[in-house]
């Protein structure tokens, strides 16, 4: 398996791994702040979310390079991660227009070095 492949791969499973993170603190900040009941979900939930995060947001950016995106693209990834569940849409939007093939990077490359010859 190449970089491209497993760099998509991470990226999709972060994808999915971020939302469910958001979940999770979410559910966290509610016993903490609307039923007051215990600070534990936030403590848990919240390092787990900051690391996913950042994780997320290396793989968008490992995937701007090797996949050659537009900076549109990566920018919509980068702020994808903001918002709650947004990499879920993302990553399905990606994902349908080909920015997450690694056959359709490998071939745009091999044209672009083609018209450099």
């Amino acid at each position: 398996m190449n970089l491209r492949t497993t760099v998509i791969r991470a990226f999709r499973i972060l994808a999915v791994a971020e939302a469910c993170s958001w979940a999770a603190l979410l559910a966290g900040m509610y016993s903490k702040w609307i039923a007051g009941t215990t600070e534990l979900g936030v403590q848990v939930a919240g390092p787990i979310h900051g690391a996913l995060f950042v994780a997320y947001g290396v793989a968008a950016l490992m995937l701007w390079r090797v996949q050659r995106w537009p900076f549109l693209v990566a920018v919509l990834a980068g702020v994808s991660a903001v918002f709650p569940f947004a990499t879920l849409l993302f990553e399905r939007w990606a994902g349908r227009r080909g920015f997450l093939t690694a056959a359709e990077a490998a071939d745009n490359s091999a044209a672009l070095e083609s018209s450099r010859a």
